[in-house]
């Protein structure tokens, strides 16, 4: 099989298209005829050296695939070969092939081919579990989204709105602004004009604050976020783009009754990400099938070209995600 992998930490430059041995599902896994995967962040940092994939897991790099199933391991019911799935994945998906536990596997969410679904599955993952599990958004409250551009914050506008919530989010760019409004925001904050974020946070929403800020920068953000926050409110860090530490004014987390929690998708344990790919099949499929839940596609790009992909990731150019066709 063909596969992108890095000869060495470094830039996009560093990924090489090889060919590899193909592979052999193991006992309760799918083989996985990979029709297209999709870039994440985490995958720049693993090609830069700073993000190593787990124990057991696959160096090729790739969070996240769809295609056909090509084969069952021993004991996998449910299942047949030619159906589609698609999938997390603790590495491989930027590959002809791919192996996945057959209970993290997902169908194809309705109404989506191979290409449209490998833009789905890392994305709205992450982000129903932050916002609804871990940041427990309810129907009428407002959450701030951070990155509101991205993947995983196309993803979290959708789903909030679609759960009868309000999302304000940042972006960097008037475009990018009138794109998260296209999705269903209710209003976007230009960063690079303003880092008083907090500020328009509270001027936009009567002085209330809202309730869940979904955040991807980390250290840089942290008391602004909190300063965001409603009474009662929660933030759930994913990122730590702006880094991994920061001082904590513990009076206002405690005069307010604020939460922080934080997540990580890629390490959990088989069952973990088993339970999450049977609420989003339960939860979230329904709503791709009925046409509220859509993923953004920034651009589809030939395996080969992952370099090109990885580059588009780093210049924050795209909305929404950057697709590789296998």
């Amino acid at each position: 099989m063909r596969a992108i992998k890095a000869r060495e930490p470094g830039g996009p430059d560093v990924l090489e298209l090889r060919t590899l041995p193909d592979l052999e599902p193991g006992p309760g896994e799918l083989l996985v005829q990979v029709r297209a995967s999709a870039v994440n962040r985490a995958d720049v940092l693993q090609r830069q050296g700073r993000y190593p994939p787990p124990p057991g897991a696959s160096d090729v790099l790739g969070l996240e695939m769809a295609g056909e199933v090509a084969a069952l391991g021993d004991g996998v019911t449910g299942w047949s070969r030619g159906d589609g799935v698609c999938a997390v994945l603790g590495g491989g998906g930027y590959a002809e092939q791919a192996v996945v536990p057959a209970a993290c596997a997902m169908p194809l969410p309705p109404g989506l081919d191979p290409v449209e679904a490998a833009a789905v599955p890392e994305v709205f993952t992450t982000a129903w579990d932050t916002l609804f599990n871990r940041g427990r958004l309810a129907t009428g409250e407002t959450a701030l989204v951070h990155g509101g551009s991205s993947g995983v914050g196309t993803a979290a506008i959708q789903l909030a709105r679609w759960r009868g919530c309000t999302v304000l989010v940042t972006v960097g760019s008037a475009s990018k602004r009138d794109a998260c409004l296209a999705l269903g925001a209710s209003d976007g904050i230009n960063y690079r004009e303003r880092e008083d974020f907090d500020v328009a946070v509270h001027d936009l929403t009567g002085g209330r604050g809202v309730d869940v800020v979904l955040d991807i920068v980390g250290g840089r953000y942290l008391e602004r976020n909190l300063r965001c926050l409603a009474t009662d409110g929660r933030l759930v860090v994913i990122g730590l783009m702006g880094g991994t530490r920061a001082e904590l004014d513990m009076g206002l987390m405690m005069t307010r009754r604020l939460a922080i929690t934080g997540s990580t998708l890629r390490a959990r344990s088989v069952d973990a990400k088993a339970t999450l790919a049977r609420q989003m099949v339960a939860e979230v499929w329904p709503g791709f099938a009925d046409g509220s839940l859509r993923p953004v596609i920034d651009r589809v790009l030939p395996l080969a070209r992952a370099a090109e992909a990885h580059a588009t990731m780093e210049s924050s150019e795209h909305v929404g995600k950057i697709v590789l066709a296998v």
